[in-house]
């Protein structure tokens, strides 16, 4: 497990996903926000936008599945690695997951669940081996117990996360942390 990703989840429960350039700016001039989640940017810019999460003392980790001109091959990690400064990846897929594992970042698995078939599955995806593993919705409580009984990675809530109570709950069904958009919450 990545220390320091995780000690910086210990403490700071919000983790910032920055979506474009203007939530990427905001997150930034926050001091609490100690992780950020890029959910934007392309083979062009990427390393500008994690070099200036780093200058603010963020944690930066780039969802690889959303950069635009990547791959959905392993490769995609590598460029990750050696042509910017990312701390880790977010990716919904297993074989990015192991590969950032291999060379030593930080990662996220995200599932989204959609039915009981999807929260069956998690047991599966943890297999890859993630630092953590983000349950999307993050809005449903009963799931994030279910996901957290079943397996030993540690897990995040994500998506839909806007109220303090959004917060309190999904950390109280188990995950450690939740990353969301809304930079109301952001500033919890």
């Amino acid at each position: 497990m990545d220390q320091a990703f995780f000690d910086a989840v210990g403490q700071s429960p919000v983790i910032a996903a920055a979506k474009d350039e203007q939530g990427l700016e905001r997150c930034l001039e926050l001091d609490d926000i100690r992780i950020v989640f890029l959910l934007f940017g392309n083979i062009v810019n990427i390393g500008e936008l994690v070099r200036r999460a780093k200058a603010k003392d963020k944690l930066a980790l780039v969802h690889a599945d959303l950069v635009e001109g990547l791959s959905n091959r392993e490769i995609a990690v590598d460029f990750l690695k050696k042509c910017t400064e990312a701390d880790g990846i977010l990716s919904t897929r297993p074989n990015l997951i192991r590969r950032a594992r291999e060379l030593h970042m930080c990662t996220v698995l995200r599932v989204f669940l959609i039915d009981s078939m999807a929260l069956a599955n998690v047991v599966s995806y943890d297999a890859a081996r993630p630092d953590f593993i983000e349950i999307m919705p993050g809005i449903s409580p009963p799931a994030i117990k279910k996901v957290c009984a079943a397996i030993k990675t540690p897990v995040l809530a994500g998506g839909l996360i806007s109220s303090k109570d959004d917060v309190i709950r999904a950390l109280e069904a188990g995950a450690m942390a939740v990353s969301t958009t809304n930079r109301e919450v952001w500033r919890m």
